[in-house]
């Protein structure tokens, strides 16, 4: 998937009208989750991305600790949401991403964050058990 395919996903799922709305909330999201993964997993989960997307994972500064209330209020702050939409965002972004990215990546990730971040991954999961 290229960069404007990424991004088209992205604002189809989000019913955005514009495509800087879907850059805006990728560069939320992802940046955020960046933050809190460590370096390692941050870089594998990134790597099958676009270029212009992966640099949002792999130049946050990682290993970072925080639960998830926090996770959706830097989201929020940075795309100028509340954090309903924030859990949303995070949610459908994360859902495209692992459409790009192995299962084995997104469950590294997964395993690796607190259970209090489940929530990020629901449509994930959902999506998986209707295939």
């Amino acid at each position: 998937m290229n960069y404007k395919e990424f991004v088209g996903q992205v604002q189809h799922r989000l019913e955005y009208a514009q495509f800087g709305q879907a850059v805006r909330s990728s560069r939320a999201v992802l940046t955020t989750l960046g933050e809190r993964l460590h370096e390692g997993e941050a870089t594998d989960l990134a790597s099958p991305l676009p270029m212009e997307i992966d640099r949002y994972l792999t130049e946050a500064d990682h290993g970072q600790r925080f639960d998830y209330h926090e996770f959706l209020d830097r989201i929020a702050d940075r795309e100028g949401v509340d954090r309903s939409d924030a859990n949303y965002h995070a949610q459908q972004l994360f859902a495209v991403v692992a459409e790009v990215v192995p299962p084995g990546n997104v469950e590294k990730v997964r395993n690796q964050l607190p259970d209090d971040f489940d929530p990020l991954f629901e449509l994930v999961e959902a999506e998986s058990s209707a295939e």
